[in-house]
């Protein structure tokens, strides 16, 4: 490339490069993030997220919509959403949804083609053990629950997570505790499409689950009932039981 500044490159080639200060800018985010929770800690990094997020959003909102040209609300909220229609909001959470578990789909085969899957695996699984609590304390702020919001916090945290928009989930309270069904999973739906065995995934679930549901309350233990490479009936991919000690 020639071009000795940006006024030097042609349009197309500025539009990558706003793409690639996106991308650079998510990096750097994740990369904060994962030093605090080196040095401080998980819980400390969740915290320092939540006060940091909570200055950068609104002021990073409005600094786009003066460039861009689109209105914000007081709080830093694009006009555009606020006004779209329900349904129209939902489609963009689903798509975003979809995209999110691309992104994590691409990070396994990339490290597995150029690796094997064991290490693809051992990536996968720490990266839930950061991930599952974090998507787990921001729902929890979202809802405004309480510290101790018990099962009854759980279920409704459970309909809030990324998952809930890709895969068919349902959920079952009784005297014992709650059990949480995996009832259609993309991921396995895909592997049987193409006549694979399921994708062994109860480790990475074992954290997964564990840690989102004791973020949302301490007192909650998790296990699981069935998750490959267990064998588990058609009708659900994997289950989980949820329940508070007496």
């Amino acid at each position: 490339m020639e071009a000795r500044s940006l006024e030097g490159l042609d349009q197309v080639k500025l539009a990558r490069y706003v793409v690639e200060v996106l991308r650079r800018t998510m990096l750097h985010y994740g990369i904060w993030f994962n030093e605090i929770v080196h040095q401080l800690g998980l819980e400390e990094a969740i915290r320092v997220e939540q006060e940091v997020s909570a200055s950068l959003v609104p002021t990073a909102m409005k600094r786009l919509a003066r460039s861009l040209g689109f209105q914000t609300t007081e709080d830093g909220l694009p006009l555009r959403l606020v006004n779209m229609e329900k349904e129209e909001l939902v489609g963009l959470i689903d798509a975003l949804s979809v995209n999110w578990l691309a992104n994590d789909g691409l990070w396994f085969q990339v490290v597995e083609n150029n690796h094997d899957m064991y290490t693809g695996k051992r990536c996968n699984d720490t990266c839930w053990t950061r991930y599952s609590p974090v998507e787990a304390a921001m729902i929890k702020s979202f809802l405004e629950l309480p510290e101790q919001s018990g099962l009854g916090g759980l279920e409704q945290a459970l309909r809030f997570r990324l998952y809930a928009r890709i895969n068919e989930q349902t959920s079952e309270r009784s005297v014992e505790g709650l059990t949480f069904r995996m009832v259609k999973c993309r991921v396995q739906e895909a592997r049987k499409r193409k006549g694979l065995p399921d994708y062994p995934c109860k480790s990475a679930g074992v954290v997964e689950y564990q840690t989102f549901a004791s973020t949302i309350d301490s007192r909650i233990k998790t296990e699981c009932i069935g998750c490959p490479p267990d064998e588990h009936p058609e009708s659900w991919a994997c289950a989980w039981g949820f329940y508070i000690p007496g």
